[in-house]
């Protein structure tokens, strides 16, 4: 085992540390599970471990904080499985805690609506750090939710369904994307730093050369653009981050809802056309 540098402050129970959860482990790996359930029962987690995918329902029905997953328990249906349960549970943490994996898959994973993804062999202790950190985000995303929608151009943004709408439509982000435009869309006009956007979103450190904000927001840009195509909403500060206003795209026909307050209509114009 790797002795922790030296240099590093020593480690204590965080404040989340003593919040009881709630988690399913989707696992069947007996050793892993045997250090990992001890040390859930000290922190005093309610937890329930399952060797095969439950259906979503009964998911939904357990209430719970969190859920780890090995996707190779899955077999083939462990993407679908993946995405109708992120569909299904937009408030729940979904940790995928698996075995070695491409870049490729991690970002489908992410993609589908998993907030974190760990390489098997982890220590337990990474995973509750890791658990921890995804409810924390879920619960700050929650306490906003009884907000008011955030409107902007014909972007009208709810915390209450993670999802974005146009038109009444909704715009079909995942989990990632939408906390990824509510926390642009709250920053007031402010340009975030890339580093400050993925500490927030991802709820870790940004590893020097992580491509991550900038793939999410290129996805995020292409779903808004094909929703609402006359408005820009996510603008880049080369160098810096990013910055959410809407603004009317250039050559942009919109045709406003009511005419402008100084508007006068000219008294002939308008007798003719009460007569016509």
């Amino acid at each position: 085992m790797t002795e922790l540098n030296a240099s590093l402050p020593e480690t204590g129970s965080t404040g989340a540390a003593s919040v009881a959860l709630r988690i399913a482990v989707l696992d069947n790996d007996s050793g892993f599970l045997q250090v990992l359930d001890k040390r859930l029962d000290r922190l005093g987690w309610e937890h329930r471990t399952m060797a095969g995918p439950a259906p979503v329902d009964e998911i939904v029905a357990m209430r719970l904080s969190a859920i780890v997953i090995d996707l190779a328990i899955l077999g083939p249906q462990a993407w679908e499985y993946l995405e109708r349960l992120c569909e299904a549970m937009p408030g729940l943490g979904v940790i995928v805690c698996t075995g070695r994996s491409s870049v490729a898959q991690r970002v489908r994973g992410l993609r589908l609506g998993a907030d974190d993804w760990l390489t098997k062999p982890c220590h337990p202790e990474e995973l509750i750090a890791r658990i921890e950190s995804v409810v924390r985000r879920r619960r700050q995303l929650e306490s906003r939710g009884a907000s008011a929608p955030v409107e902007a151009g014909e972007l009208v943004i709810r915390n209450d369904h993670f999802q974005a709408f146009v038109n009444e439509s909704a715009v079909g982000l995942t989990r990632r994307e939408f906390e990824l435009i509510d926390l642009l869309a709250a920053a007031g006009g402010r340009v975030l730093e890339r580093e400050d956007i993925y500490q927030r979103v991802w709820g870790y450190a940004m590893v020097r050369g992580d491509r991550s904000v900038d793939v999410f927001v290129r996805k995020l840009r292409q779903k808004l653009e094909q929703a609402s195509p006359d408005w820009r909403y996510i603008h880049t500060h080369f160098g810096v981050g990013y910055r959410f206003a809407a603004e009317l795209r250039e050559g942009a026909d919109i045709v406003p809802d009511a005419p402008p307050a100084d508007f006068v209509v000219d008294a002939v114009e308008e007798s003719a056309a009460l007569e016509a």
